[in-house]
């Protein structure tokens, strides 16, 4: 959590802040501690999670920042096996 938290300081910093914060795939998408981890003492740079719709995701695009949070907390389902199909598909075709 420590590496990413750096990450994301970064790249706020670069960028000027971000509109939002993305989890997706494996851990972001399935550990909901992970997730708490990560955004834990980020709420200085406007990131604040809703613990309750963290802890209760269950499927499917979810918005999980509290209601004063200035940036959004989104958890995107994702699934690399279609992507590579639907690419693989699109190069065969030309």
């Amino acid at each position: 959590a420590y590496r990413i938290k750096k990450y994301i300081g970064a790249y706020m910093a670069a960028l000027n802040g971000v509109d939002a914060l993305i989890f997706t795939a494996g851990i972001g998408e399935h550990s909901d501690v992970m997730r708490h981890l990560i955004c834990a003492e980020l709420d200085y740079l406007g990131v604040q999670l809703d613990q309750d719709k963290n802890k209760n995701y269950h499927k499917g695009l979810q918005e999980i920042q509290s209601a004063d949070s200035k940036v959004k907390i989104l958890i995107i389902p994702t699934d690399e096996e279609i992507e590579i199909a639907q690419q693989a598909y699109q190069l065969v075709l030309g």
